[in-house]
């Protein structure tokens, strides 16, 4: 027995001397010309590789580095550069015949940049499209391009535009896979990668055929799941600069030459949508359908269900290019929302409530536009609210003047049965017109206002107070007041010297014979 197994150690001892004889004795060097020539072919583009060593103990060709050259109507530096190139080939045909069957390719730490012009083409989009290199040496073999396995390792991609002022986005350790390739059908892939600034992106599906006219329209079905991506940390918000969140994501997609359709449903954690604002206190969740045209960066959005607990809104409408951002117009509209979870919602718009307070119970509607550039828009609309109330704030004891004439009773609470209006939030800040509330407490409560950037208050109401005191002597006249101060300290000042006015001339009419105006 010990024999048999010092027999098998010297033949397997042979088999790795003669092994690694035989690297010595090919010189792989003399193929590259050839592997150099058939790869420019097939890609269209100049590849150059390195010093070739054969290593027949993993079956393949390693090259110390690689070389591809970009689309010059883009770039003049290399399109992909890549510390090492690991080629599987047939070991029977390149011993015995010197021909080079490609079975894998393995490309290790490539920097690879993906570029798009402003007219939405790539510089991937021409790969394959046509030669730039010289043809093959005569009567040498052919490389057959139809391989099991594509791998790429630790990579860097860098994402960007032409004639941008936008900082590329940076993906790292690029991990890709491709399982039999072949040009002319359709093969498995896998990607997994870093986004450079906070996120993680995993891709699985199948490709193919590659489009010969523009490998970007490639038919391809694919399942997406994106984590925690830092739309700030990433520079994704760099054309929206008060946009912020991490955002994941569960779906699925389909590409083709009219674009990408993709349907899943994605979650917001932290959000911010407003320059003043802050980060939302609870998650927000979008199931949606999008078309993304790839060439002209345009789509629609068919789908936009918004999920904020058990509050749901719908969002449909398109987006279109507008130089490095975009311009939207979409509408949003849905059925009343529990207020309590509105109101998680309203720090990420910078809509701030009096300090101290919080609402409580009811239901809220909104029907609205959002229109305009991304950094600059203008959300326009309609806002109902019914049976809530803002917990802390006793609006009667804030008005003073009003309270001792109406006789009202101070409360901590402001109830508000009903409360609607139009409402318009631009970068200039919100106006309001049409305020209609009726409180409980006090009475009907109308008016219109303003809210600056500077969360500064102008408003200019009236209130027709439906309580016993002196108000009733007064007949009820609407009594006038402002509301000024800041969101979170708000001034109230009423005008009953104006009111009483308004009253007194009442009177002297009613004396005189006139009938007093209504």
């Amino acid at each position: 027995m010990k024999r048999l197994l010092k027999i098998a150690g010297i033949a397997i001892a042979a088999l790795l001397l003669a092994g690694i004889a035989l690297s010595f004795l090919i010189d792989a060097n003399r193929f590259r010309p050839m592997l150099e020539s058939k790869l420019s072919a097939a890609l269209g583009r100049d590849v150059k590789v390195g010093n070739l060593k054969v290593t027949l103990l993993s079956g393949g060709v390693t090259a110390d580095d690689l070389s591809i050259a970009d689309d010059p109507a883009f770039s003049r530096t290399p399109f992909v550069q890549a510390k090492s190139l690991q080629v599987g080939v047939d070991l029977g045909a390149l011993i015995f015949s010197r021909s080079v069957a490609v079975t894998s390719i393995a490309i290790d730490q490539p920097q690879i940049w993906l570029l798009q012009s402003p007219a939405g083409d790539w510089n991937f989009s021409a790969l394959g499209a046509g030669s730039s290199a010289k043809a093959a040496p005569e009567g040498s073999s052919k490389v057959d391009l139809s391989v099991k396995l594509v791998k790429i390792s630790n990579g860097r991609f860098t994402l960007g535009r032409t004639g941008s002022h936008l900082k590329p986005i940076g993906l790292e350790n690029v991990s890709i896979e491709l399982r039999d390739f072949a040009v002319a059908s359709s093969f498995p892939f896998s990607a997994n990668m870093k986004v450079a600034g906070g996120g993680a992106i995993k891709l699985d599906g199948k490709a193919g055929p590659i489009d010969q006219n523009d490998v970007a329209t490639t038919p391809a079905s694919l399942t997406l799941h994106v984590e925690k991506l830092d739309l700030a940390g990433s520079g994704l918000n760099e054309i929206a600069p008060e946009l912020a969140g991490l955002v994941s994501f569960d779906g699925s997609g389909q590409n083709g030459a009219s674009g990408v359709e993709l349907t899943g449903k994605l979650k917001v954690d932290k959000l911010k949508l407003s320059a003043k604002g802050s980060a939302a206190k609870r998650g927000l969740e979008l199931d949606f359908h999008v078309a993304h045209d790839l060439k002209k960066r345009s789509g629609r959005v068919h789908q936009g269900d918004i999920h904020f607990g058990s509050a749901l809104t719908r969002l449909v409408g398109s987006y279109t290019p507008q130089g490095d951002s975009f311009a939207v117009d979409m509408a949003v509209d849905g059925p009343p929302m529990p207020v309590q979870e509105l109101e998680g919602v309203l720090p990420a718009l910078g809509v701030i409530l009096p300090n101290g307070t919080s609402l409580q119970g009811g239901t809220a509607g909104v029907k609205a536009t959002i229109q305009g550039p991304i950094d600059r828009l203008t959300i326009a609309g309609s806002v109902t609210m019914n049976n809530t109330r803002l917990v802390g704030f006793d609006l009667s004891s804030r008005m003073k003047k009003i309270e001792k004439l109406a006789g009202i009773k101070a409360s901590p609470d402001t109830e508000i049965q009903q409360l609607s209006g139009s409402v318009k939030m631009a970068p200039e800040g919100i106006t309001t017109e049409n305020l209609s509330l009726v409180l409980p407490a006090i009475g009907d409560v109308s008016g219109a206002g303003t809210i600056d950037p500077s969360n500064a208050l102008n408003f200019k109401m009236q209130a027709a107070v439906h309580t016993s005191g002196l108000a009733a002597a007064l007949r009820n006249e609407p009594i006038p007041f402002t509301v000024t101060g800041t969101c979170a300290e708000p001034v109230f000042h009423a005008s009953i010297a104006n009111a009483v006015k308004g009253e007194v001339k009442g009177l002297l009419k009613g004396l005189l014979g006139e009938k007093p105006k209504k």
